[in-house]
Protein backbone atom coordinates (compact mmCIF):
# COMPACT_ATOMS: atom_id res chain seq x y z
CA UNK A 1 0.00 0.00 0.00
CA UNK A 2 2.43 2.87 -0.13
CA UNK A 3 2.56 5.84 -1.86
CA UNK A 4 1.68 7.23 -5.58
CA UNK A 5 4.40 7.13 -7.35
CA UNK A 6 5.09 11.28 -8.20
CA UNK A 7 4.54 12.23 -11.70
CA UNK A 8 7.72 13.33 -13.67
CA UNK A 9 9.36 16.71 -13.57
CA UNK A 10 11.31 15.65 -16.96
CA UNK A 11 9.91 15.17 -20.43
CA UNK A 12 10.50 11.34 -21.48
CA UNK A 13 13.42 12.50 -23.44
CA UNK A 14 15.46 13.32 -20.15
CA UNK A 15 17.56 12.31 -17.19
CA UNK A 16 19.07 13.96 -14.28
CA UNK A 17 21.15 13.60 -11.48
CA UNK A 18 22.01 15.79 -8.82
CA UNK A 19 25.23 16.10 -6.88
CA UNK A 20 24.69 18.01 -3.65
CA UNK A 21 27.09 19.09 -0.78
CA UNK A 22 30.43 19.62 -2.96
CA UNK A 23 32.76 21.11 -0.96
CA UNK A 24 33.74 23.80 -3.57
CA UNK A 25 32.31 27.33 -4.10
CA UNK A 26 29.61 27.51 -6.31
CA UNK A 27 31.80 30.10 -8.36
CA UNK A 28 34.38 27.49 -8.98
CA UNK A 29 32.37 24.55 -9.88
CA UNK A 30 30.53 27.33 -12.44
CA UNK A 31 33.75 27.18 -14.49
CA UNK A 32 34.00 23.71 -14.93
CA UNK A 33 30.14 23.46 -15.71
CA UNK A 34 30.51 25.70 -18.12
CA UNK A 35 32.45 23.17 -19.80
CA UNK A 36 30.35 20.72 -20.75
CA UNK A 37 27.17 22.88 -20.97
CA UNK A 38 25.29 21.95 -24.45
CA UNK A 39 27.79 19.13 -25.93
CA UNK A 40 27.66 15.38 -26.31
CA UNK A 41 28.16 13.11 -23.05
CA UNK A 42 30.88 11.22 -24.66
CA UNK A 43 32.72 14.91 -25.53
CA UNK A 44 31.77 15.82 -21.90
CA UNK A 45 33.26 12.99 -20.09
CA UNK A 46 36.57 13.31 -21.82
CA UNK A 47 36.89 16.89 -21.04
CA UNK A 48 36.44 16.05 -17.36
CA UNK A 49 38.82 13.36 -17.31
CA UNK A 50 41.51 15.69 -18.82
CA UNK A 51 40.22 18.90 -16.78
CA UNK A 52 43.16 20.39 -14.40
CA UNK A 53 40.38 20.97 -11.45
CA UNK A 54 39.92 19.24 -8.89
CA UNK A 55 36.28 19.55 -8.37
CA UNK A 56 36.04 17.78 -12.60
CA UNK A 57 36.31 14.31 -10.81
CA UNK A 58 33.22 14.85 -8.99
CA UNK A 59 31.43 16.64 -11.69
CA UNK A 60 32.28 13.89 -13.95
CA UNK A 61 31.02 11.15 -11.04
CA UNK A 62 27.71 12.94 -11.37
CA UNK A 63 27.97 13.06 -15.15
CA UNK A 64 28.12 9.77 -15.07
CA UNK A 65 25.21 9.05 -12.92
CA UNK A 66 23.35 11.28 -15.23
CA UNK A 67 24.01 8.71 -17.91
CA UNK A 68 23.16 5.57 -16.12
CA UNK A 69 20.02 6.98 -15.10
CA UNK A 70 18.57 7.64 -18.76
CA UNK A 71 20.18 4.02 -19.66
CA UNK A 72 18.77 2.18 -16.99
CA UNK A 73 15.66 4.10 -15.99
CA UNK A 74 14.28 5.97 -18.85
CA UNK A 75 15.95 2.97 -21.95
CA UNK A 76 17.09 6.25 -23.54
CA UNK A 77 19.93 5.67 -25.92
CA UNK A 78 23.59 6.19 -24.57
CA UNK A 79 25.14 7.43 -28.05
CA UNK A 80 22.74 10.28 -28.85
CA UNK A 81 23.09 11.99 -25.14
CA UNK A 82 23.31 15.41 -24.77
CA UNK A 83 24.31 17.40 -21.93
CA UNK A 84 20.89 19.63 -21.63
CA UNK A 85 21.76 21.43 -18.49
CA UNK A 86 24.21 21.65 -15.86
CA UNK A 87 23.85 24.40 -12.93
CA UNK A 88 24.87 25.11 -9.80
CA UNK A 89 23.66 26.28 -6.64
CA UNK A 90 24.41 27.29 -3.46
CA UNK A 91 24.33 25.25 -0.21
CA UNK A 92 25.48 26.10 2.90
CA UNK A 93 28.21 27.86 4.63
CA UNK A 94 30.37 26.99 6.83
CA UNK A 95 32.21 29.80 8.61
CA UNK A 96 35.25 29.43 10.91
CA UNK A 97 37.60 31.97 12.53
CA UNK A 98 41.27 31.72 11.88
CA UNK A 99 43.38 34.17 14.50
CA UNK A 100 45.20 37.44 13.08
CA UNK A 101 48.03 39.74 14.34
CA UNK A 102 47.46 42.25 17.37
CA UNK A 103 44.45 39.92 18.73
CA UNK A 104 42.14 40.48 16.10
CA UNK A 105 40.08 37.17 14.63
CA UNK A 106 39.88 36.99 10.62
CA UNK A 107 36.94 35.06 9.49
CA UNK A 108 37.29 32.12 7.00
CA UNK A 109 33.91 31.14 4.80
CA UNK A 110 34.06 27.36 3.65
CA UNK A 111 31.18 27.42 1.09
CA UNK A 112 29.65 23.79 -0.20
CA UNK A 113 27.27 23.97 -3.65
CA UNK A 114 24.85 21.90 -5.01
CA UNK A 115 24.99 20.74 -8.96
CA UNK A 116 22.74 19.40 -11.28
CA UNK A 117 23.13 17.58 -14.57
CA UNK A 118 20.18 16.75 -17.46
CA UNK A 119 21.21 14.44 -20.21
CA UNK A 120 18.30 14.89 -23.24
CA UNK A 121 18.64 12.31 -25.85
CA UNK A 122 18.32 13.91 -29.58
CA UNK A 123 17.55 12.55 -32.38
CA UNK A 124 20.33 12.24 -35.41
CA UNK A 125 18.64 14.56 -38.47
CA UNK A 126 18.52 11.93 -41.39
CA UNK A 127 19.74 13.64 -44.61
Amino acid sequence: MGKKARDRDLPENEAKAVARMLRVSPQKLNLVAQLIRGKKVAAALADLEFSRKSIARDVRKCLESAIANAENNHELDVDELVVAEAHVGKAIVIKRFHPRGRGRMGRIFKPFANLTIVVREVEVAAS
